[in-house]
């Protein structure tokens, strides 16, 4: 799985060097899949429950599951790119929203505070702790800061299959939920919005986006659960030149 996750997080940063004004985000989903192909990797999504592409690439309201196409990136969207991959039959499951270039303030602090909330989550994500507890933390980040964490989406186990038990909540109360437990994999994934947090599903039956207009953001990362801190398994080699998290 550490091999897998390194291969997602080198996609994402790879789609972050071309994220461009003008560029499609059917063009990098194009990108996308030739590299994780060249790299023995499957991309997890392409056929998953009938999805049609490699990546999810997810702009502005959209919060998840965008399919990419003839969408062109402009100057001040965000864009969130989720990626998932299987190499040698392990999955491992990553997102970044990205800023295209300068982009309003609220923007900017929402993807601020998307960060801050993984991080939140990633700390509780250790043996003895609940699922909770990692869901309360997100939570309180999220809230803290003006923002709704979208109540309909979740995270989950990840491992053997692309979802699996337990779901893992961006809300929530602290001791609740499963155990957690050494060797647990799970990818922990704030998706947040600037306004409300009530969503709905396109005519695709896959694109996601806010009801009321408001910019989303969605930060997930695949982590093994241990003892003391959490080993996350999709970071970014050098994520301050990526913008990635650390």
């Amino acid at each position: 799985m550490a091999r897998a996750g390194q291969l997602v997080a080198d996609t994402i940063s790879l789609l972050g060097d071309h994220l461009q004004p003008g560029i499609t985000t059917g063009e990098l989903d194009r990108i996308a899949e030739e590299f994780i192909r060249d790299h023995g990797g499957v991309p997890t999504s392409k056929g998953y429950r009938g999805y049609p592409a490699a990546t999810c690439i997810s702009p502005n309201t959209m919060v998840v599951h965008g399919i990419p196409g003839d969408h062109r990136v402009e100057e001040g969207d965000l864009i969130s790119v989720d990626v998932g991959i299987t190499l040698d039959g392990l999955v491992a499951d990553s997102a970044y929203t990205y800023a295209v270039g300068d982009v309003d303030d609220e923007s900017a602090r929402l993807l601020e505070v998307g960060k801050k909330a993984l991080e939140a989550g990633i700390e509780q994500a250790r043996a003895g702790n609940h699922v909770g507890d990692i869901s309360h933390a997100v939570q309180g980040v999220v809230e803290g800061a003006g923002f709704s964490v979208v109540r309909s989406l979740v995270g989950h186990g990840v491992g053997r299959s692309y979802h699996e038990e337990p779901q893992v909540p961006n809300f929530g109360n602290p001791g609740k939920g499963p155990l957690l437990q050494t060797g647990m994999t799970l990818a922990i994934e704030p998706m947040i919005t600037v306004g409300g947090p009530d969503v709905y599903l396109h005519d695709d039956d896959w694109s996601i986006s806010t009801i009321d207009g408001s910019m989303a953001a969605h930060f997930e990362h695949t982590v093994a659960v241990q003892d003391g801190p959490a080993l996350i398994l999709t970071r970014a080699k050098t994520p301050a030149k990526a913008g990635l998290l650390p």
